[in-house]
């Protein structure tokens, strides 16, 4: 094939190959997943889309190298996190977005290597979990004991 040197004809060929992907439901690589779109070998992964290397996920978008996550998009190397956003590296986080490294965050937003937070306050363990365990069924956040 013949790489076009022109700017037109090289975004034109672009563009092309975006479509013929974005028309692709493949999940190569991928096992015991169902109703994923474009997920790549992606383990135990459910109604996905665009994801790598995911692991019992559902509902997740756009996330690489993630385990357990749910209903959230754009994560990275993260685990157990639910509605949530841009998140890499954490862990047993909830609606937040944007937060790196962090572990136990709950309505979180640009946090980085924190944990035991709730709204972007800082709280003692046992007192975070006990506002969490009342927050969760509010939210319809599945219980992460």
């Amino acid at each position: 094939m013949d790489i076009p040197r022109s700017k037109k004809d090289f975004e034109a060929a672009l563009s092309k190959l975006k479509r013929e992907f974005e028309g692709q439901k493949d999940n190569p690589g991928s096992y015991q997943s169902e109703k994923n779109e474009r997920c790549f070998e992606c383990m135990f992964t459910s109604s996905s889309r665009d994801s790598y290397r995911c692991t019992y996920c559902t509902e997740v978008v756009e996330c690489t190298g993630c385990t357990h996550c749910h209903s959230s998009s754009r994560l990275s190397n993260s685990s157990y996190c639910q509605h949530s956003a841009f998140l890499s590296g954490c862990s047993y986080v909830n609606l937040s977005t944007h937060c790196h490294d962090c572990v136990f965050c709950f309505g979180c937003v640009g946090l980085v290597k924190k944990e035991f937070h709730i709204l972007n306050q800082p709280f003692k363990k046992d007192v975070y979990f006990k506002i969490v365990k009342e927050l969760e069924p509010v939210f319809g956040l599945k219980g992460r004991g």
